[in-house]
């Protein structure tokens, strides 16, 4: 399952960047060539780098890559290495948690409840923060799967 996942995620951000991308040269096009700058390229291009960004975050958790600070010598680390993976995958799977999943969803519904909409779509705000709670999902599922396949498994 976690491939299928894997394989979705990084096909939908490919699919984002190849929109935002398309938006930005269409309006770089219309505004110097054209004469005309579209007014919607603007909040497409935005709309597509947040839903990237936060998606393409929720891929690199996914595939290990995500950003580490060595504050630990690396010789306590290694001799408490499920201790730290473990301890680092909980914190992980908290910040998705308590801030992408709860704090994204209260987001999504003020923004429904206010009736907040987009100044040149006309779309609902809440569809576009609708990403923070999805990608604390993916978040949060990548790291209880890494966690009980490396922390947990490697015990035995």
């Amino acid at each position: 399952m976690r491939k299928t996942i894997d394989s979705i995620l990084g096909k939908l951000c490919l699919l984002l960047l190849s929109i935002m991308l398309f938006a930005v040269v269409w309006q770089v096009i219309a505004r110097f060539i054209l004469q005309s700058p579209s007014t919607i390229t603007d909040e497409i291009s935005s709309y597509s780098l947040i839903w990237v960004g936060l998606l393409g975050a929720a891929y690199a958790t996914g595939q290990h890559l995500h950003l580490a600070i060595d504050l630990i010598p690396e010789k306590l680390v290694e001799k408490n290495s499920r201790l730290f993976d473990g301890f680092v995958h909980l914190c992980v799977f908290s910040f998705g948690f308590f801030v992408m999943i709860i704090g994204g969803w209260r987001l999504c519904q003020l923004s429904f409840q206010f009736e907040q909409k987009s100044a040149s779509l006309g779309i609902p705000l809440g569809f576009v923060y609708l990403v923070v709670p999805l990608a604390g999902i993916l978040i949060c599922y990548f790291s209880i799967d890494t966690f009980f396949k490396k922390v947990i498994s490697s015990k035995a």
